[in-house]
């Protein structure tokens, strides 16, 4: 019987000695995985306003694009070349994961070289971008896309890639971004934990000053998003001048701001800014959630949400205005035809590489390599199951169309040994 109860006492005390050190790492890990949040700009590194010296040999886009009705001839005397030079300033729940496979195959296609982050998927959010950040960085160093997510620091993200080069980003609707990142993120953000109730959604717009504290851990997910990942303050007044400046300059760097709501039209005007091929911005969606059991936001619940996310919505208005212009400069009837030539190619390609034809649960993907990275606590994104005879003309395309951003990133050859641990850890522990 003492025998028995030494065994007992020394396996409770071994399990408790591994449970400490576990819980040690996983600290450690998480110390390493989310750094420090700074309200302020970061500083920029020595070299900030040295530019990147690219390859003198490559070839250089003969048109700027500067609009994208002005890129509608692809070949001949004075048409347009395909542009290289890219940045994405990829946003959180807009759709960004899709537009990132666009931009993963065109740089694998034709062999272009792309700034990953270090160790993990992004460039260590919500910390500022930096270029040291950049994996294999050396001083001087030259690329043709960056499109994983960071905080937007124009100073350094300009002088890693060739002047002349595109920038571009995405946003959407604040009261859906807002209704989306908090079902994504929010078993993450502390403050959400003491809301109770079927659904803390409604219950925190209906006071939200109650639960938000500015200062918590990940709030940024939870207030003005899409300002705080172009680098600004998300807590500014709405009447403050800086907020229009801010606005404004947006609009002077980036060439283009794509609507989520407005896909298809978006990827026509980037398709004849970048001068591509109807085939590289083909696409399937990828990380869309699983519908939520709490109804979509309505009424007064939509109206408060766009309050609570004013500083996004003043940004949203103004980028939707413009966009409208754009579409008016490239033609309403033509803007219709594209879209269906679009939506055609797009529907083919489903035929052709999707078993059943639509996205499925977590638990029904078949293939690992094709499984999505999943929020903490609940697997609510969906992912598709590659055909299993599919012609060797498609097979590549298809395949890589479907692939989520974490395996396709190590297909490229990112070194993601942060995120890789983090999910062994996950998946040993059942997160």
């Amino acid at each position: 019987m003492r025998l028995l109860l030494r065994k007992r006492w020394e396996s409770m005390a071994k399990g408790l000695v591994l449970g400490t050190l576990l819980t040690s790492c996983l600290l450690l890990l998480y110390s390493y995985v989310v750094p420090p949040l700074h309200a302020g700009l970061a500083s920029t590194t020595s070299e900030a306003s040295a530019p990147c010296s690219p390859d003198p040999h490559r070839d250089k886009p003969e048109a700027t694009a500067a609009t994208p009705a002005a890129n509608g001839s692809r070949t001949g005397a004075g048409g347009c070349h395909p542009r290289r030079d890219i940045v994405f300033m990829k946003t959180h729940k807009t759709a960004s994961s899709t537009l990132l496979n666009i931009l993963f195959r065109f740089g694998q296609k034709h062999g272009l070289k792309f700034a990953f982050p270090n160790g993990r998927n992004d460039f260590h959010y919500p910390s500022f971008f930096a270029r040291s950040l950049v994996q294999d960085y050396r001083p001087g160093a030259c690329f043709n896309i960056i499109c994983n997510h960071m905080r937007f620091h124009y100073d350094e993200v300009r002088g890693l890639v060739p002047p002349g080069a595109v920038f571009i980003t995405v946003i959407r609707d604040p009261a859906r971004l807002f209704e989306s990142s908090f079902h994504y993120f929010g078993a993450v953000v502390p403050l959400t934990w003491k809301l109770s109730g079927g659904d803390k959604l409604a219950e925190f717009l209906r006071d939200p000053d109650r639960y938000y504290d500015p200062s918590g851990y990940n709030a940024h997910y939870l207030r003005n998003l899409l300002f705080f990942d172009l680098g600004y303050d998300s807590g500014l007044d709405p009447g403050s001048p800086r907020v229009r400046e801010h606005i404004l300059e947006v609009e002077r760097r980036f060439q283009l701001v794509l609507l989520q709501e407005y896909f298809d039209e978006s990827l026509v005007l980037l398709r004849h800014l970048l001068c591509w091929e109807l085939e590289d911005v083909l696409y399937f969606k990828l990380n869309a959630r699983r519908d939520s059991p709490e109804p979509r936001l309505s009424g007064e619940l939509y109206r408060r949400a766009t309050a609570w996310n004013r500083l996004d919505a003043l940004l949203y208005r103004h980028f939707n205005a413009s966009f409208w212009r754009k579409v008016d400069a490239f033609g309403r009837q033509r803007m219709e035809r594209e879209v269906a030539d679009l939506r055609r190619a797009n529907e083919r390609m489903r035929r052709i590489c999707i078993d059943g034809g639509q996205a499925v649960d977590a638990a029904s993907i078949q293939d690992s390599a094709l499984q999505p990275w999943q929020p903490l606590g609940v697997k609510s994104i969906l992912g598709y199951n590659l055909k299993k005879s599919i012609s060797r003309q498609h097979e590549q395309l298809c395949r890589r169309m479907l692939t989520p951003e974490i395996q396709y990133l190590t297909d490229l050859g990112a070194n993601l040994w942060v995120t890789n641990l983090l999910k062994l850890l996950r998946d040993f522990l059942r997160w």
